[in-house]
């Protein structure tokens, strides 16, 4: 199915970031998708302003648009919401990168290439040859690393960088997803719905990209968030 590339930018408290991000994914997406494009602002009820501010970009552009949500209740509900948003308004692909230039916004023209040559699911991987991180220590890195590696066994699958959240869907691959389904509401979640592509028999390839640490903000990692990912990810394979 043809249509519109949507890219979902969830943000809570990015205040410091939210309306570069918009601008530097704009010029990307303007060149690798001359059919026209979509930016969507997933806000989490943000105190610091982030929403006021996604406003009066949306205000000026007529391909960006802000979703307001009341509460925070994690990575993964709000991805969800945002892909319903864009798939109910005929989205073809839809992408999803962190706010904060962890990703950087140039890759997403490969992303999304790597879908319209034939992929269903293009992954940002950091963990393939070409991919890396940047300004992490080597605690973070075991714990990325580790939790991929550790998805990858429990669920049996090739995909190396299964925690990453920088990614372009076809269309149809979502639309298979039973979202009501999905159980994962902090990273795991980019595991899971990884692992139902696969299930469902998607093609899915991997984009080297390199991740950088956040320059602006605070991260909303979490001992908690990798909690949910060590207990869920067997449930997926064993339920």
């Amino acid at each position: 199915m043809s249509g519109e590339p949507w890219l979902i930018l969830p943000t809570y408290n990015e205040a410091e970031n939210v309306q570069a991000i918009v601008a530097a994914a704009a010029e990307v997406l303007s060149g690798a998708a001359p059919e026209g494009f979509r930016v969507l602002v997933v806000d989490d009820g943000s105190p610091d302003g982030t929403g006021r501010l996604a406003d009066e970009i949306a205000a000026e552009h007529d391909w960006m648009q802000v979703l307001h949500r009341t509460e925070k209740n994690g990575i993964g509900p709000a991805y969800l919401a945002g892909f319903r948003h864009a798939l109910d308004h005929g989205a073809g692909y839809v992408m999803e990168m962190d706010s904060d230039f962890s990703h950087d916004p140039a890759d997403l023209a490969r992303l999304l290439q790597a879908v319209k040559d034939g992929a269903d699911l293009a992954l940002g991987s950091r963990y393939v040859p070409g991919g890396g991180v940047t300004d992490w220590g080597l605690l973070r890195r075991f714990i990325s690393e580790g939790g991929s590696t550790y998805a990858r066994i429990v669920l049996g699958l090739r995909v190396r960088d299964l925690t990453g959240g920088f990614k372009c869907f076809r269309r149809e691959v979502l639309e298979a997803i039973q979202f009501d389904r999905v159980r994962s509401q902090g990273y795991a979640f980019q595991v899971e719905l990884t692992y139902r592509a696969v299930q469902a028999g998607f093609r899915v390839v991997e984009v080297p990209i390199v991740f950088r640490d956040r320059q602006q903000g605070t991260s909303k990692m979490s001992w908690r968030i990798a909690a949910e990912a060590m207990w869920l990810v067997p449930l997926l394979r064993f339920r």
